[in-house]
């Protein structure tokens, strides 16, 4: 980013959502390295919206963080080199990147190397008796410790982690899909079981100090108790403005709101937005999709759908992914690839018992959103299953007789199940693009093309991807 050029600082700055920031920082010749070397005072004179400051700063602030991490850790192994000259060359240098990868709490995590007697039961895919489950529990808590250099208070998203590393690896140990919860709890169990030990150490009472405990209080409950796990040893993360009591009424009164007929949308809007904070915690911590969905079920809704990807990136999906259909839809039906394809053939059939304006511009687009992936050479079971079973488990749209009128139906597909009903492809679209960004789910290589088509014109990148 230090040798960036103007016109390179303004691209990025278009890319991430802030290109009302342009002109100034044009005017006032903004390279990357003047960037970096911004203060509180500069950015405050540079940029007018309170909001758009606090974006910049954090992105600057991550950046910084990033290269450090990345001196730190050239340093390290220049270090090792010197001392250990054998142990960081060839193919051990690149074991010990990805151990230092590890060590970050990234979503690559690793399992550790199971003794022989649990990689036996693993092997034979059975489910472990109670015995095998404390000894697999024991593994996971003493390479935990490790990673944390000796800690015994790992956070919420390192909990979840490592147990869905452990079941992506061993599927068959979710049992009745309640696995993540169980396996967590155990886990959650063990650490409090080594820690006991412990109770009057001095760091470990001041700690239950800061986090709301006196000495000699007695733990009043198991959720408080979930509460102060969650939380230990997470230093720098942002606070939360809402006590659990408070933010339990907000979710059980969106949960008892969503069984009713007639909703009070108004208030559902507000309470969504109180509750965003800890919503996207959960998001980015990885927490199954069920049990998001379970706390905050308007999600379901498309309108919540599209206000949520509104609050995170400032863009209407809905009316966008229309602009795109109108403006693309005779393009994508004139190529040569896709004229004697199923749904376009389909699509010419049914054009010819209709002559209403209305009806025809609908079938078009339907048909251009259904061949997208046939235009960029992409794997379309990944983005619609059209009068068939969904079989993918990344977002994908479930499209029933798109062309007749009457008894068409769209609906999005989330890990094999319905998210929400559509009203037309158009919305469906809608909804698939924005279900990647706010379930923050990556994007299968198999329909990349597709979806990067879409997103460079939704949020209107300086040069967009275009039709092949």
């Amino acid at each position: 980013m230090e040798s960036w050029s103007v016109e390179q600082v303004c691209n990025w700055l278009k890319q991430r959502n802030l290109g009302e920031l342009v002109p100034k920082f044009r005017e006032e010749e903004v390279s990357g390295a003047a960037l970096l070397a911004l203060n509180d005072r500069m950015v405050q004179q540079l940029v007018k919206k309170i909001g758009h400051q606090a974006v910049l700063m954090d992105l600057i602030k991550k950046y910084q963080q990033q290269k450090s991490g990345l001196e730190s850790l050239t340093y390290c192994c220049g270090t090792a080199s010197q001392k250990f000259p054998e142990v960081v060359s060839g193919k051990n240098l690149k074991s010990f990147f990805a151990r230092h990868k590890t060590l970050q709490w990234t979503s690559s995590y690793a399992l550790p190397d199971f003794p022989y007697d649990v990689k036996c039961i693993l092997a034979e895919k059975k489910s472990p008796d109670h015995s095998m489950r404390i000894r697999i529990i024991e593994f996971l808590q003493a390479d935990m410790t490790k990673y944390l250099e000796g800690s015994l208070y790992p956070n919420s998203q390192q909990y979840n982690i490592v147990v869905n590393a452990l079941l992506q690896a061993y599927p068959f140990l979710d049992e009745d899909g309640n696995g993540f919860l169980l396996w967590k709890r155990a886990l959650k169990d063990r650490f409090k079981y080594v820690r006991r030990p412990i109770e009057d150490d001095e760091q470990v009472l001041r700690n239950k100090c800061k986090f709301g405990h006196r000495r000699g209080q007695s733990r009043k409950s198991s959720f408080a108790e979930n509460k102060l796990d969650d939380v230990q040893g997470q230093v720098e993360e942002e606070p939360t403005h809402l006590k659990g009591s408070a933010m339990d009424l907000h979710i059980k009164w969106l949960n008892q709101e969503y069984m009713k007929t007639q909703r009070n949308w108004k208030e559902v809007d507000n309470r969504m937005n109180v509750t965003i904070e800890i919503r996207r915690k959960m998001i980015r911590d990885k927490a199954p999709l069920k049990d998001i969905l379970r706390l905050f079920p308007f999600l379901r809704c498309p309108y919540q759908l599209f206000r949520e990807f509104q609050l995170l990136t400032h863009m209407d999906i809905y009316k966008k992914t229309v602009e795109i259909l109108e403006i693309y839809s005779e393009n994508i039906l004139s190529l040569y690839v896709v004229r004697n394809n199923p749904i376009n053939i389909m699509l010419q059939e049914n054009l010819k018992q209709h002559t209403e304006e209305d009806v025809l511009k609908y079938m078009k687009m339907t048909a251009a959103c259904l061949l997208l992936p046939e235009v960029f050479g992409d794997d379309s079971s990944l983005f619609a299953a059209v009068n068939e079973e969904v079989k993918a488990v990344t977002p994908v749209m479930e499209v029933k007789n798109p062309f007749n009128v009457n008894s068409s139906e769209f609906a999005l597909y989330i890990e094999r199940e319905e998210l929400a009903q559509l009203d037309d492809c158009t919305m469906a679209l809608a909804a698939l693009v924005a279900a990647f960004h706010v379930f923050d789910i990556p994007c299968p290589k198999r329909i990349h093309r597709t979806l990067n088509f879409l997103e460079s014109l939704v949020f209107e990148v300086s040069n967009p991807a275009s039709l092949p």
